[in-house]
């Protein structure tokens, strides 16, 4: 019963993330946006709820808010070359790869053996709680999530937490 109820999770998270758009939310809440479109969109920075905090991740929210209660999908735009340290978030999250190529991997510490390449139109999955970590090569990378908040992000190893090394300053 668990593998259909995850399946019917994925399938409904992929459903509402391609029905989205950037551009053109309008008071009625209808969304639409295209490969290209979010692409060219504009962050509002790395610190965000649902963020890793780092400069080299910039976030997008385009549907609801990550930090209250409810759905939401944000977008990351991660820089080439960038390395994100295991961490996790509290809420439920389905990723799906937008343009370039990601690699992705679940556990405690940052494992290059243990990351999965998964180029554009690849999706996974962020359980509650799970640690995970990830990279870019040599190609940035879009990356949309969508969860139910509010989210967060815990560091397995604090120190690697950019935010509060931001503090320390």
């Amino acid at each position: 019963m668990k593998t259909i109820f995850q399946y019917f999770k994925l399938t409904a998270a992929i459903f509402l993330a391609c029905s989205i758009h950037v551009n053109a939310q309008s008071g009625s809440g209808q969304l639409r946006i295209t490969q290209q479109e979010i692409i060219n969109t504009k962050s509002t920075g790395a610190l965000a709820p649902g963020s890793s905090n780092l400069s080299a991740v910039q976030v997008i929210v385009i549907y609801g808010d990550p930090s209250k209660a409810g759905l939401y999908t944000i977008l990351l735009k991660v820089a080439a070359n960038t390395k994100i340290p295991a961490h996790l978030h509290p809420d439920d999250r389905v990723g799906t790869v937008v343009s370039g190529t990601w690699y992705f991997g679940y556990g405690d510490k940052f494992d290059e053996s243990k990351l999965k390449k998964l180029p554009v139109g690849s999706v996974y999955s962020e359980n509650p709680d799970q640690n995970h970590f990830a990279m870019t090569k040599k190609e940035p990378v879009i990356v949309e999530i969508t969860g139910y908040g509010p989210s967060g992000v815990t560091y397995v190893n604090p120190s690697d937490d950019p935010a509060t090394k931001n503090n320390k300053r």
